[in-house]
């Protein structure tokens, strides 16, 4: 269950953008510091949410969307400029790494649960890391398993949607947020571990 491999079939989609985007000067690491800018606002908004006026959910969740959105058209601005480079992509995954955070962090300064923040935010890292650390030791990069970066972003920002009208809901002693991050450790470990196999078998 990963949207990655949908990547190729959404390009069609990205041209007016990418090409947009190239006529007023925008290179490629100028859109992954506005796609990470997107993550901080939504990281305040998912804090407001919690915290002030459940409304601020559907804001943080309109910014998740576009934090991944950005996320996709960075690489596509690179090919279209021809400017792909390995400092590029570091970049790129570096303020992936720091979004995720930041995303997870908002979510759980919202609802005041900083352990299931943490819970929550390890899983997504190591994810992440499992899924680049197989290229460290010579082979592909790992996109599968449960719930990949773009999967996350989607049910991040549909639970965000979500969490406006269904506010009030308190089940099992747990926000809707709550159970987005026991969601998030629970996969995101479990993806992890799916990673680690995978890579593991390979080396066989």
């Amino acid at each position: 269950m990963t949207l990655d491999k949908f990547r190729p079939y959404v390009s069609r989609f990205l041209d007016p953008f990418v090409k947009g985007f190239d006529r007023v000067g925008m290179t490629p690491d100028g859109v992954s510091v506005l796609a990470f800018g997107m993550a901080v606002l939504a990281a305040g908004a998912f804090l407001l949410g919690g915290r002030a006026d459940p409304i601020w959910y559907v804001v943080a969740a309109v910014l998740v969307f576009l934090n991944g959105w950005l996320d996709i058209i960075d690489g596509a601005l690179a090919r279209e400029q021809q400017v792909a480079s390995a400092g590029g992509d570091l970049l790129d995954h570096v303020l992936d790494r720091y979004a995720d955070i930041v995303i997870i962090g908002g979510l759980a300064a919202g609802v005041e649960d900083y352990f299931l923040g943490f819970l929550a935010v390890t899983g997504v890292v190591m994810t992440s890391y499992l899924g680049t650390q197989a290229q460290a030791v010579g082979l592909d990069r790992v996109y599968g398993g449960l719930v990949g970066r773009a999967d996350r972003l989607a049910i991040i920002g549909l639970v965000g949607f979500l969490a406006y009208p269904l506010s009030g809901a308190d089940p099992g002693g747990l926000t809707v947020i709550g159970w987005l991050l026991v969601f998030l450790a629970v996969v995101g470990h479990l993806t992890a571990l799916q990673r680690f196999a995978h890579s593991w078998s390979a080396l066989d």
